[in-house]
């Protein structure tokens, strides 16, 4: 591990002075590249400079306490190594989840795709409620949403709803969202006061360039529609409405959300080219080692995630056996104490499969 340390250290040195140098400050392209290798290995290299530091204090440390010293001194410095033995185990431990691989995606922006299940009206108001959860965690995060298609109810659920969430790190924050969140509540239209359970589907998918994935024109079969909105009415009178079929893998995108045909079709193509990459990433991921699945979760659709049980007032994380007894702050968008532990639980399950290799 200290090898590599070292090692990146030296790299981050070679890329400063290379970021001086007038020669690389004209060449845009080299420049621009320079300061994103430079802006990811900064964080790694002030952690190990600080672990090399607290290091030296437990070595001075060490030699006072060889000499001489009286009472109060020694203990003194008795105390200070003590912490600083603490210190440097804490160090350890984040510079290992500092080494872990990089997920590509995590710096991305992302589309989130939220589904009405089981449950007719009442999993489309869940997914109502799910919609406003994730868009009051992006208020809260100063981070810029978009709704890109939508298929509401006349009660004011959604039996669909497609948005984006612009933010650099919102992937890295949201990606363990994916599954199955299922509802337990009274519906309002329940007399009896009976139970029910409902489920709701949601896809985070990152955000990717036109240049990540190259989609042929020939593969495409674009058409146009009416949009529609509650109850049938007509937003509008003209077929502003997008829908792109992907003939290759047969996947379906619509959009309806803007007036404007050109509008409704740079989403569509915005939905298209992260189902298609996300289609890649599985592909990959499934022949790179099974063995690297992390039990956080697969991000699978079909896998049962949280329940969010109202009459208890609980919300329950399956993967991680977390529940929270605040789920009205939950659906408010307070979501950082979950996402914090399936993060948490995720580099440690990566960690336990990597190697020890602290020498």
């Amino acid at each position: 591990m200290f090898d590599k340390l070292e090692l990146t250290e030296n790299r981050f040195e070679e890329i400063n002075l290379k970021l001086s140098d007038p020669a690389v400050i004209s060449n845009q392209d080299e420049y621009r590249k320079l300061m994103k290798e430079h802006s990811e290995l900064e964080e790694i290299v002030a952690k190990y400079r600080e672990y090399k530091k607290v290091n030296k204090d437990i070595s001075d440390a060490l030699e006072l306490l060889q000499d001489r010293l009286d009472k109060d001194f020694r203990e003194m410095v008795q105390a200070e190594l003590d912490e600083a033995k603490k210190k440097l185990e804490h160090i350890k431990k984040e510079l290992k989840i500092l080494l872990l691989p990089k997920d590509p995606n995590d710096d991305k922006s992302v589309i989130v795709e939220i589904r009405g299940g089981a449950g007719g009206e009442e999993a489309a108001l869940f997914a109502g409620d799910l919609f406003r959860m994730y868009t009051r965690y992006a208020e809260r995060k100063r981070w810029k949403t978009e709704i890109l298609d939508a298929n509401p109810t006349e009660i004011g659920g959604f039996k669909e709803v497609v948005f984006s969430i612009e933010a650099k790190g919102a992937y890295s924050r949201l990606k363990f969202e994916s599954g199955v969140h299922r509802v337990q509540r009274v519906p309002e239209t329940e007399a009896s006061g009976r139970i029910h359970t409902s489920t709701v589907t949601v896809a985070v998918l990152p955000e990717v360039e036109e240049v990540d994935v190259d989609i042929n024109p020939a593969d495409l079969e674009i058409d146009t529609f009416r949009a529609s909105g509650a109850g049938g009415q007509h937003i509008n009178k003209t077929e502003s409405a997008i829908r792109i079929t992907h003939k290759p893998t047969g996947i379906v995108v619509t959009c309806q959300d803007e007036r404007s045909q050109h509008k409704n079709k740079d989403k569509a193509m915005k939905i298209l080219r992260s189902k298609l990459y996300e289609m890649a990433q599985q592909q990959l991921n499934s022949e790179v080692a099974q063995a690297r699945k992390s039990q956080v979760g697969t991000g699978d659709r079909s896998e049962r995630i949280r329940t969010y049980n109202f009459p208890q007032g609980r919300v329950t994380d399956h993967r991680i056996g977390l529940t929270l007894y605040k789920i009205e702050e939950i659906l408010d968008g307070d979501l950082d104490e979950i996402i914090d532990a399936l993060i948490t639980a995720d580099q440690s399950e990566r960690l336990g499969s990597g190697t020890d290799d602290d020498e």
